[in-house]
């Protein structure tokens, strides 16, 4: 199964960006992975942009991919819930799994019932540091999954 994360503007802050290299590091000992950075949308009404950003999402999508949308509205796991879920994508034959960031404002509403939408927690985080603990946490998930003391 190939993991393709997606998410809305450029990661600036250089300890993002070196966090999400080692984690992705990490996950592609288990699982091809890409990350996409698509461009955010400036100086629209809120509804404009998503409908923009979410053009640009769905560009990255491959035919027939699983979607995750992390969405505030969505499902809460735990970690090993998640694991279970991409456990069971995989052993499904899902061939693409594909995990989405919204921008600022969110999904278009056509965009978000694309998918499943999952929800890390009930506080609210910048967009940098949701890109480090989504990449935290499949890796942590594949740990599970290999039987690994990362998760204990």
């Amino acid at each position: 199964m190939r993991l393709r994360v997606l998410w809305v503007g450029k990661s600036r802050e250089e300890w993002v960006k070196q966090a999400l290299a080692d984690y992705a590091t990490r996950i592609r000992r288990y699982a091809p992975l890409e990350l996409v950075e698509v461009r955010d949308e400036k100086g629209a009404m809120a509804e404009e942009m998503r409908r923009r950003e979410c053009e640009r999402l769905e560009k990255q999508i491959p035919p027939g991919a699983t979607l995750l949308l992390l969405d505030e509205r969505g499902e809460q796991m735990d970690s090993p819930g998640l694991a279970a879920y991409i456990g069971k994508q995989r052993d499904s034959g899902t061939a693409d799994l594909v995990l989405v960031i919204g921008g600022a404002y969110g999904f278009s509403d056509a965009f978000r019932r694309r998918g499943r939408l999952l929800s890390l927690s009930p506080m609210t985080f910048t967009h940098q540091m949701v890109r480090v603990f989504l990449l935290e946490q499949l890796y942590r998930s594949f740990t599970i999954l290999n039987n690994e003391p990362y998760h204990h």
